[in-house]
């Protein structure tokens, strides 16, 4: 098994890659999705939440009230640490638990790790990547991204871009960048060309 984390900054274009790698027949093991998981009700990760920051961030239905507990972990960087302290450890070891299935289900799988906070979450991972790809686009571009796709004010995008990692923090773990500042046939292109490495004998 290859085991490859791959990451990047809100609207850098790493859904797109990793759509890309699944095309390929990459298996996909997609944090956001994990995170989603492991706070559903009866989940352990959702009882020490509510231990935490109290019922006001539990709906009426037992489910996590996500905008209340997003506007306190946005205000508060210290909550916000808590609150990663909790579901980090609980997604990777969801995350390990996948990865395992796949390599028992085909030992020469290439499995990609699609995670936002990669480098943010390295003290959570007592596993090491054979590579780590970040797709990379500047600032303005995935501001404008948010502004024209997602319909955000410039100043929630920025807001956006802030609350995340530094672009230089995020490179620095990279073993391949993905440029995705041009158009999408050519960030494909070097997805394809991340496939061709990934499965070359």
């Amino acid at each position: 098994m290859k085991l490859v984390g791959l990451t990047g900054g809100i609207a850098s274009g790493k859904s797109v890659v990793s759509a890309r790698l699944a095309e390929h027949g990459a298996v996909v093991v997609d944090a956001d999705v994990l995170a989603r998981e492991v706070v559903q009700p009866g989940t352990p990760g959702l009882a020490e939440i509510a231990r935490q920051f109290g019922t006001s961030v539990i709906a009426a239905d037992g489910a996590l009230n996500r905008p209340a507990l997003g506007a306190i972990i946005f205000a508060d960087a210290d909550r916000r640490a808590a609150l990663n302290a909790i579901t980090h450890p609980a997604i990777w070891r969801r995350a390990k638990e996948l990865f395992d299935s796949a390599e028992r289900a085909n030992p020469d799988a290439v499995v990609v790790y699609d995670v936002p906070l990669l480098a943010e979450a390295a003290s959570d991972r007592p596993m090491s990547f054979d590579l780590i790809v970040v797709v990379h686009a500047d600032a303005a571009t995935r501001i404008d991204r948010l502004v024209t796709l997602r319909g955000l004010s410039r100043e929630d995008a920025e807001a956006r871009l802030g609350s995340q990692t530094t672009d230089e923090q995020r490179l620095s773990i990279a073993d391949v960048v993905i440029d995705s500042n041009g158009t999408l046939g050519h960030t494909l292109e070097q997805a394809d060309a991340l496939w061709e490495r990934l499965t070359a004998k």
